[in-house]
């Protein structure tokens, strides 16, 4: 039986006397020091991880200050912080073994927009995107771009002073900050354009100002002799740039972009913002080699192009393998009888509309010689001016950081040397000799970047998980500050120094290292802001961090390596965070987004299974052999009586298992992660794993029983409709089932059932006999219908209205015999059981499958199951057969179906399953065609989750949650439209619908057949 976890690593006892005494003193915000959420803060998207001593989120300024003053205090001297963004750093720039300040989670208002001199104040919490999609109808935008754009903080961004594609005109984030709030380790505030005065002499932000002024002009000449005239200036104390060579004017505002908090937190910032250009047009030219790429890029920079990205062919054939694809292989289409080794995406952009056709038609002009010649290695090229088509393109670009992580194998391409920055025209004579270097060392690598600034993201592939991989690591590293030096360049062109800060006083030179020392000594001379970053103060003897520091492949290899790979959908999460995204009409991640919680995301998930799989390898557990007896055998008395035993005691005993299950709870299932995450880290497969093992050991809630045998009840249920809705429909019921049950607002049976509704219809019965004696001919008139337990007992008028379709359209319906899909047991993982029914359904369905009759469910998510679930737990045992959803048996057969004029009547609108988007990406195009074949329109409402899944929403402990997620884009998207007139897939979106909004929507077919 799984033992009970204990706690790794108890917290400080001065931080939690800190934590007390800040609660006392008013801090209005969330502290948390439970293992779990330490954990999920202890990676970033870089190989290292640490474990803090606490995660802290303050929902004001106030808040902020009120962490400062208190650790002031003699006692609290060794209380330490790093401030925490949206944790997309890739080099640990926010990890720490203190205590972790996120202001992502309540510190994200958008203040202050003045349109009228192009300029909004926000809070250090405020997501790039979530900026941009605030000031777009005023005509602006935030033009630093990033490829974590939608879940990176304006705080992260400042930090690190990041930039990203446009930067040869956009510059870097510091272009575009006008001011800053910052909260220093005394407490003390600074708004650092001084409308709120000047500091009070003696604190902290008063001494700052004074001696990096100081520092800035009486070693003025070493500092510009030191940075290099680069577009991607250094990160870091930005002295050179701190002083205004116009005006001659000091701006410490300067000076803490870049700073990675390691001088103070930043909590609010007003920034100037850029009109957003009228016309825009990409070039996409493709290339027979990636050094024919960069090489070329220079042409591109001086055809006046706003940008020039570049993408290698891994990074391209990575993106074919990848949902993202579909919306870009029209746009990027290979070239006959040639290989796409590599491209530019050059970018053209301004107010003025001639101006962008004229320089895309003289590169373009250019081009077409260079191809006709064979010339610089140009294959081909096309032009792409629609703002979608940009955007879909720039989203595969953006996905590249992510797609890396994908590579097969143990060795997987990761950040340490991915931010070098050289002068452009230097680029492809460096990148040579960066290839030399990782080729002499096997290593296979992973190229993209932003060839007009010369600055490319290199990430070699190694297994951390193999020491003597990661000493190479630290070698290569060493080597290329090297090659960089030689090229006059700098090893942290844009995504900050984090625990590369130990070349900081090699690139810097004694003297400089020691100013910078200085100045960090003024702002934090305790070293209390995220100590070892950057420098350490002056006259201390601190140390800074090292690229040889702990790292997350130290905690990995302690697991058995045949569990690793065994649970590689948790493992093998880069921590790129793209669960974290900010758009609600994306379907991943639902539960984060509405939480906030770190934990409750595909990443923070993974982070604890891959925990939770290291303390059980440690505790000498045998983790597969642990599952393999909990699928092979069934429980005895004296199991489920301990099992009872150990739940009444679960409050009493701590067992990091708790934590676990708890993160695992919250999660819908709706599979999203599986195919919108770079990596596929696929939560429903290691959660039902999860949920099987811990079981093993704590009896479950009685509503999972109800949950996982709801399949088994609903034939008998489904006798006497009337009798049970009449039951079920009474207060009392109600509330004693929420009560003791924990289940709330079952739908009702529906009446007539499906067997009466049949009895309306030309539907034949289904005889096997019968069938396989009929022509194939024959045959290819018939559609088999494939029941799902919710649709045909609850929504019984959608499977009717399907079987009416088929007859209108000239096909022979059959409804098969109903029979369980599992996919609820899969959910609350009783696997054991569903691989009983899996089987069990997978060989009946093989058997009709050889009638060569269609197959078709009218549940996208049940119909899915077919396909992942069942594949995944059976594996070749499966059988070869496919159901296909509505939409997939009627659009290859549109050709059979008399065509209709398009009328005149008000559209349609299609709100699809957010399992279906996620698994078939062009589901709503296909929809689309459908309609529009029988002469109506139908249009793509963009929502995410809604909030159901399943049974997930009529959980009593999940009812708030589900409300929640409803609301997120689901709730908004309908009440701008006729509700009569959209359509929904998913029986649990149609369940959702009903239950929130009193109204039945239909199912897409239901809308077709009015037409016909």
């Amino acid at each position: 039986m799984l033992p009970r976890l204990h706690l790794q690593s108890d917290v400080d006892p001065v931080v939690l006397t800190f934590l007390h005494e800040l609660e006392a003193a008013g801090f209005s915000g969330d502290i948390e020091t439970q293992y779990s959420s330490r954990l999920a803060v202890s990676t970033d998207n870089s190989v290292y991880q640490q474990l803090p001593q606490a995660v802290i989120h303050p929902k004001s300024t106030h808040d902020v200050t009120l962490i400062g003053k208190l650790s002031t205090k003699p006692e609290f001297e060794r209380v330490t912080f790093s401030a925490r963004g949206g944790g997309t750093g890739t080099n640990g720039q926010s990890l720490t073994k203190g205590v972790v300040v996120d202001l992502s989670r309540h510190m994200n208002q958008i203040l202050e927009v003045n349109a009228e001199e192009g300029w909004v104040r926000v809070q250090a919490g405020v997501i790039k995107d979530q900026l941009n999609d605030a000031v777009r109808p005023y005509g602006f935008f935030f033009s630093p771009d990033l490829s974590t754009s939608n879940r990176a903080t304006l705080g992260g961004m400042i930090n690190t002073d990041a930039s990203g594609q446009g930067s040869l005109k956009y510059g870097k984030t510091s272009d575009h900050v006008l001011s800053l709030q910052a909260v220093f380790a005394d407490g003390s505030m600074l708004e650092t354009d001084l409308s709120r005065g000047l500091p009070n002499a003696g604190e902290y932000a008063a001494v700052a100002m004074q001696v990096t002024e100081t520092v800035c002009r009486e070693k003025r000449a070493q500092i510009v002799e030191k940075f290099p005239p680069l577009n991607r200036f250094l990160t870091g104390y930005d002295l050179k740039n701190a002083i205004d060579e116009a005006t001659d004017q000091f701006n410490i505002t300067r000076v803490l972009c870049g700073a990675e908090g390691s001088l103070a937190f930043i909590t609010e910032a007003k920034l100037n913002l850029t009109r957003i250009p009228k016309a825009r047009t990409l070039v996409n030219i493709k290339y027979d080699s990636f050094d024919s790429a960069l090489r070329n890029a220079p042409v591109m920079v001086e055809a006046n192009a706003l940008s020039v990205e570049t993408v290698d062919s891994k990074v391209l054939n990575l993106a074919k393998e990848d949902i993202v694809w579909h919306s870009v292989s029209d746009l990027i289409t290979d070239v006959p009888g040639k290989t796409m080794q590599g491209i530019n995406i050059v970018e053209f952009a301004d107010q003025d509309d001639a101006l962008v056709a004229s320089q895309v038609a003289t590169l373009t002009a250019r081009l077409e010689q260079m191809v006709a010649n064979q010339e610089a290695g140009i294959i081909g090229f096309q032009v792409c001016d629609d703002l979608p088509s940009i955007n879909r393109i720039y989203n595969m670009r953006k996905k590249a950081v992510g797609l890396l992580g994908a590579a097969k194998g143990r060795a997987k391409p990761v950040p340490f040397t991915e931010d070098t920055c050289v002068p452009p025209e230097n680029l492809a004579d460096f990148i040579a000799e960066f290839r030399q270097l990782l080729d002499s060392k096997g290593l296979a690598y992973g190229m993209f970047g932003h060839v007009d600034a010369g600055v490319l993201h290199v990430r070699p592939a190694l297994d951390m998980c193999d020491p003597k991989q990661e000493l190479m690591m630290h070698e290569v590293s060493d080597e290329v500050v090297k090659l960089v030096a030689k090229y006059g360049g700098l090893m942290w062109g844009e995504h900050g120094k984090g625990y590369r800060s130990e070349y900081g006083p090699e690139f810097f030179g004694d003297e400089l290292f020691t100013e910078l020392r200085r100045v960090k000594a003024a702002f934090d001379p305790h070293n209390k802001m995220n100590p070892g970053k950057i420098c350490t103060p002056l006259d201390t003897n601190f140390e800074l961090v090292k690229v040889s520091d702990t790292k997350r492949g130290y905690f990995d290899r302690q697991i058995d390596v045949q569990v690793r790979d065994s649970f590689k959908q948790a493992m093998e999460c880069n921590g790129n965070g793209l669960c974290f995204n900010y758009d609600t009409s994306s379907p991943m991640c639902p539960s984060m987004k509405v939480t906030a919680d770190r934990r409750h995301s595909p990443k923070g998930r993974a982070g604890l299974v891959r925990e939770w799989l290291r303390q059980l390898t440690e505790q000498g557990i045998d983790i597969l052999d642990l599952e393999k007896q909990t699928l092979e055998t069934a429980p005895t008395i004296k199991t489920m009586i301990e099992r009872v035993r150990n739940r009444m005691n679960k409050r009493h005993e701590y067992d990091f298992s708790h934590e676990v299950y708890e993160a695992m709870n919250g999660c819908l299932a709706c599979k999203a992660c599986a195919s919108q995450c770079p990596i596929k880290v696929d939560v429903p497969s290691f959660r039902s794993r999860f949920l099987n093992i811990y079981h093993s050991r704590y009896q479950r809630p009685v509503k999972d029983y109800l949950v996982a045998n709801i399949e088994s009840m609903l034939p008998v249920m489904g006798k006497a409709p009337r009798l049970v809705n009449g039951v079920i429909a009474q207060k009392w019921v109600q509330s004693l089932t929420a009560s003791t049950v924990g289940y709330v607002d079952a739908p009702l049976l529906s009446v007539p059932t499906l067997a009466q509704r049949t009895r309306r219809h030309p539907v034949a019965h289904f005889d096997m006999q019968r069938l396989a004696s009929l022509s194939q001919a024959d045959r290819d008139q018939h559609v088999i219908i494939v029941q799902d337990p919710f649709t045909s007992y609850y929504d019984a008028d959608v499977v009717e209205d399907f079987i009416a379709l088929a007859v209108k359209l000239g096909k022979k319906p059959i409804l098969l015999p109903f029979k369980p899909n599992g996919k609820a047991q899969h959910i609350k993982g009783f696997l054991q059981q569903f691989r009983t029914t899996a089987a069990n359904t997978s060989a009946f369905l093989s058997q009709v499958a050889d009638l060569n009759i269609p197959l078709v469910g009218v549940d996208p998510a049940l119909v899915l199951c077919y396909r992942d679930e069942y594949v995944e737990v059976l594996g070749a045992e499966r059988g070869d057969y496919q159901v296909l959803t509505v939409h997939e048996w009627l659009q290859p057969r549109l050709r059979e179906f008399e065509a209709r004029d398009a009328g005149q009547e008000e559209p349609w609108y299609l709100l699809a399953h957010c399992t279906e988007k996620t698994k078939m990406p062009n589901v709503e195009k296909e929809w689309g065609a459908i309609f529009a074949h029988f002469g109506a329109t139908l249009q793509t409402v963009p929502v995410g989750c809604c909030g159901m899944a399943g049974t997930f929403g009529h959980e009593v402990d999940k009812l708030q949650m589900s409300k929640d997620i409803y609301g997120l884009s689901w709730k908004p998207s309908l009440d701008k439209l006729p509700k009569e007139r959209c359509l929904i897939t998913g029986y649990s979106c149609r369940s959702q619908v009903k239950r929130f909004e009193q109204v039945k929507p239909k199912h897409p077919l239901q809308a077709l057949l009015t037409l016909l």
